[in-house]
């Protein structure tokens, strides 16, 4: 079966590398379009990838600038202030997905789903390096019969920088997010100040000193779970393996407790590890949910809807993938 390109706008940088190579290791084939305002680059990122094409984005015309070609999603991989992509994809009927939108600003992009709902599958991609968290934790809350608390310690190792578009981003969402959502207690609240500072332990034991970090994966999470108590915390340094004298990794920390299927007290503690940081698992993401999207995998194309990347992502599927590229989902001990 043929499939039209895919299109992936910012998609010469880090990330779009990644979700390029993800793809193409299972589907050598499929056509993509790499998408930037300056055609030589992105002339230049696509001869990089292999087996794609530039191509240049008008952003201020309603077809990009792509005339009447086909295109079975599009993928947004920096921040779309104007909406032009989303509106381009619900005008195709395409699938859309982006992943550079703050949890405070995701209003404008909620309220073209609600204008068209009936147009396109349009994935909030905003979970932590793109389901990384969640999908692995919701994995993990089936040996609860109820969970009470999710508390997310994630580490960037700082050599671990990525491209200039994941820079923008993070400075983007540093100077607008007010401060952390955090669910407490039944209850969402805003972290600030020394409330929003923690320290977590990494996957060695080490103390990560931590900010508190307004990711959508808390009120994913909480709602996914019934979990009364959520929160996501952020710290930047040295990552386990790098203290181990190799080469820089990411990790995450998911610690759940509630109670377990017998109804006793019970507490979990586990960590995503990838050997090859933030982007590749990022890519690794992108590629499953396009897998998903637009039926590369031979299963039904997903329906129009709004969506969370855990909605569509299958646990077992991510974790074998995860797997093969030399990431882990690790068991630590609770003490």
């Amino acid at each position: 079966m043929s499939f039209d390109p895919i299109l992936l706008l910012g998609g010469s940088g880090a990330i779009g590398h990644q979700a390029a190579r993800a793809l193409h290791a299972t589907y050598p084939d499929l056509p993509l379009l790499i998408g930037g305002r300056d055609l030589t680059k992105a002339q230049r990122a696509a001869a990089d990838i292999g087996g794609a094409e530039g191509v240049q984005i008008d952003p201020t015309s309603a077809d990009l600038g792509l005339g009447e070609r086909k295109i079975s999603a599009v993928v947004v991989l920096y921040k779309d202030h104007s909406l032009a992509a989303l509106r381009f994809a619900q005008s195709r009927r395409v699938p859309h997905l982006s992943i550079s939108s703050g949890v405070f600003e995701i209003a404008p992009e909620i309220a073209h789903f609600m204008q068209a709902p009936g147009a396109s599958a349009i994935v909030l991609g905003y979970e932590w390096l793109v389901g990384a968290t969640t999908v692995p934790a919701l994995h993990l809350a089936r040996s609860f019969s109820q969970v009470h608390e999710i508390r997310i310690g994630a580490l960037v190792d700082e050599e671990d920088v990525g491209g200039p578009a994941v820079a923008a981003d993070f400075e983007h969402l540093n100077h607008l997010l007010p401060a952390a959502l955090t669910r407490r207690d039944g209850v969402y609240l805003w972290r600030e100040g020394d409330e929003a500072k923690s320290v977590f332990s990494a996957l060695d034991g080490t103390g990560i000193d931590a900010t508190g970090f307004s990711s959508i994966d808390v009120a994913g999470l909480a709602a996914a779970t019934g979990a009364r108590s959520s929160r996501f915390d952020l710290g930047m340094g040295m990552s386990s393996s790098r203290r181990k004298g190799g080469s820089f990794s990411t990790e995450i920390i998911l610690d759940m407790s509630g109670l377990d299927v017998a109804g006793a007290l019970h507490r979990t503690r586990h960590a995503v590890v990838h050997p090859g940081g933030a982007a590749p698992l990022t890519g690794m993401g992108i590629a499953l949910l396009l897998e998903r999207l637009i039926g590369l995998d031979g299963k039904p194309p997903v329906a129009p809807g709004l969506y969370f990347p855990y909605q569509i992502l299958d646990a077992s599927h991510y974790l074998a993938r995860l797997a093969e590229e030399g990431g882990e989902l690790l068991e630590l001990s609770c003490s």
